[in-house]
């Protein structure tokens, strides 16, 4: 079935592992003398590098001559840090259909997966280089093969009985539809390269995809597509020679992410994967290939994509934005401005901005007073963006090199609306963290809220409604989704894997997955359902075949009342590193954090809030009786839920062990 035929239907229908934190008190009542944010500072600034257009010249060049020599012809993408197209180029004969397709079993087409695309492989090495900058920084260099490794029903991926990879779900972000990743504007300008930019499909699993670095600084990433199926590695016992992968090598000979920092010398509780590529596997030499202008027309051509690059204009290739610019849309929050408090009192903060000097997301009170009795105030917003800052300051990485490095990651809360109060980063957190910070705060804020099931049987498609009735049978509880109990992402998580409990093969799925024969990185479940139809829209919009694009905000949930917005504006988040906050008993929004080891993700955001609630008291976690841990799932001889995973001995300053115990 084509993709538009499967459009057509859709749109017609309208779709890291140690100590457990729980138990003990609730948020504290008694407010601590505040404590005052660190001056010093603790983090470098990356440099301002960016690639330059005789730089992509010669990237696209080198790509260009291995893909010639090897007689696969590619379309090949070129980004900057903050996901700006830069070029794309069409080799002559270069494929053109897309398959989306699991190849190491037999998958019922559900979702994404089995989607066919007619003209759409350019999408995919958009995706494929979006993946590559933002999944990396000046600490680590991940690819779409790190990604593969990450994002399966194994930890790592193959035949056994280990939980889902750490990053489960997080191909679904960055989407089309999101309401914070930003969207090329036609005609060009300054306003149009500020960042981060959306990526056509999410982030990319198949291999083909790397960072690209400039004097040791990350400045953006390529993608390399040559035989139009867009998958990816389920058997990592072997080393692939993929010819996407060797085409992207040779492309980004003399831009090489630092070997120190690559994803196979970075252990996540096992080794990492980087690439399956060696040099002596290219065909070609790169530093003898000829000038782009002697290719350019002859071997191929720039094409435009529409709604990411040159539409309506003659392609040229452009120069990518320095990270941590104004005008990259991420920069370091001046002293004016955390004087007045617009942002966090701390002098290594970065914040996004509008690209006219101005916070995109200063600091500011709930908006959802009609729901809640006392809705979040700016200062508590402050106060939990600040101590969540200094928790990650602390925390020791789990995927940055050098080791005993400083944890690096956005934050970012909401109320129960979904509205975004605060959003602050570190110097160089991934840029990924920043579109799923916000993701893990409303996706456990929604769950945990009243208005889940109500939102979810409000959806027009029958398959997101099908889900609510799933969990209540699973859970033995046909109030569930009611506000009843408190879901971190954690625990959203368990309920939303292929088998439960997570990896045990033979088991049923959870009640938010699919079943195994349905399931794939490409249908993960209601993650994929609630945005089905917005990736059919935007893949016809891209493609020509429809006007209009897909809306700025994804899902087709009921909008809040009296609000032009639904709770789950750019999706849902199913892999750990949010907790919802609380004033008592009841829910008044989130904390999301992303861009380092799941565990670093989760305490970051549990201590960042309990810490909080001891600075300006009131507000605080969810009281312990109503966590999800309280459950106990009748599989077996019962399978507790899980609320948040802390790292044992976190920390840089200290040698305390059990930081989340009792709080």
């Amino acid at each position: 079935m084509t993709l538009f035929s499967r459009a057509v239907a859709v749109l017609t229908t309208t779709a890291f592992l140690l100590a457990s934190c729980g138990g003990g008190g609730g948020s504290s009542s008694t407010p601590t003398t505040p404590t005052t944010p660190s001056q010093t500072p603790v983090y470098a600034v990356p440099a301002q590098e960016a690639l330059t257009v005789p730089d992509v010249e010669k990237i696209l060049a080198q790509a260009v001559e291995e893909a010639s020599a090897r007689n696969k012809p590619a379309t090949i993408a070129i980004t900057d840090r903050v996901g700006n197209v830069l070029a794309v180029f069409q080799m002559n004969g270069a494929p053109g259909t897309l398959t989306i397709k699991t190849t190491n079993r037999a998958v019922t087409p559900t979702d994404v997966e089995g989607l066919v695309a007619p003209g759409a492989v350019a999408a995919a090495a958009i995706a494929k280089a979006i993946t590559g900058a933002y999944l990396s920084s000046g600490g680590n260099a991940f690819s779409t093969r790190t990604a593969s490794f990450i994002v399966q029903e194994h930890y790592p991926p193959g035949n056994n009985m280990l939980a889902a990879g750490p990053l489960f779900g997080v191909q679904f972000s960055q989407l089309p539809c999101s309401d914070f990743n930003r969207r090329y504007l036609v005609g060009g300008g300054p306003a149009a390269f500020i960042g981060p930019k959306r990526s056509p499909l999410g982030l990319a699993a198949d291999p083909g995809g790397f960072p690209i670095y400039k004097n040791g600084v990350v400045v953006g990433g390529i993608g390399v597509m040559s035989d139009g199926l867009y998958s990816f590695d389920a058997n990592v016992d072997d080393f692939d020679k993929d010819d996407d992968e060797i085409i992207a090598t040779a492309g980004i000979t003399g831009f090489e992410a630092p070997e120190a920092i690559r994803a196979n010398n970075i252990q996540a509780v096992v080794q990492l994967r980087y690439s399956d590529v060696q040099s002596g596997d290219l065909r070609s030499t790169p530093t003898s290939a000829r000038a782009f202008s002697a290719l350019n027309g002859t071997a191929g051509s720039l094409i435009s994509i529409r709604g990411y690059y040159a539409e309506g204009s003659t392609p040229s290739i452009l120069a990518g934005t320095a990270y941590g610019t104004e005008a990259s849309g991420i920069r370091k929050a001046t002293a004016a401005e955390r004087a007045a408090g617009t942002v966090i009192d701390n002098v290594d903060a970065f914040i996004f901005t509008d690209g006219s000097g101005n916070p995109r997301y200063p600091i500011r009170a709930g908006t959802d007073g009609a729901d809640v009795a006392s809705p979040l105030t700016a200062a508590e917003v402050k106060a939990l963006l600040e101590e969540a800052f200094k928790v990650m300051s602390r925390a020791r990485a789990q995927i940055r090199k050098p080791l005993d490095s400083p944890a690096q990651v956005t934050m970012t809360v909401v109320d129960t609306h979904g509205s975004i109060l605060g959003q602050d980063r570190s110097p160089d957190g991934p840029i990924f963290g920043s579109d799923v910070s916000i993701q893990k705060a409303r996706t456990a804020t929604f769950f945990s809220g009243a208005h889940a099931a109500g939102d979810l049987l409000g959806n027009p498609s029958p398959d997101v409604q099908s889900f609510v009735g799933k969990v209540r049978t699973f859970l033995n509880d046909q109030t569930a989704l009611t506000g009843k109990i408190a879901f971190a992402d954690r625990s959203g998580g368990n309920l939303s894997r292929p088998f439960f409990p997570d990896g045990e093969e033979g088991r049923p799925n959870g009640p938010l997955s699919r079943p195994f024969n349905q399931w794939s990185p490409f249908s993960t479940g209601l993650q994929s359902a609630l945005i089905l139809t917005n990736l059919a829209e935007h893949l016809g919009f891209v493609l020509g075949a429809s006007a209009s694009d897909t809306r700025q905000r994804c899902t087709f949930a009921p909008d809040v009342a009296g609000k032009a917005q639904n709770r789950l504006q750019n999706g849902i988040q199913i892999f750990p590193g949010s907790v919802p906050i609380y004033r008592g008993n009841t829910l008044i929004g989130g904390l999301g954090v992303s861009g380092d080891g799941i565990d670093q993700d989760d305490m970051i955001s549990f201590l960042g809030t309990h810490n909080a609630g001891l600075r300006v008291g009131g507000i605080g976690n969810a009281p312990t009786g109503i966590r999800a841990d309280t459950i106990v799932v009748d599989v077996g001889s019962g399978v507790r839920l899980r609320y948040v995973n802390c790292p044992f001995a976190p920390f840089l300053d200290t040698s305390e062990q059990v930081v989340c115990d009792g709080k």
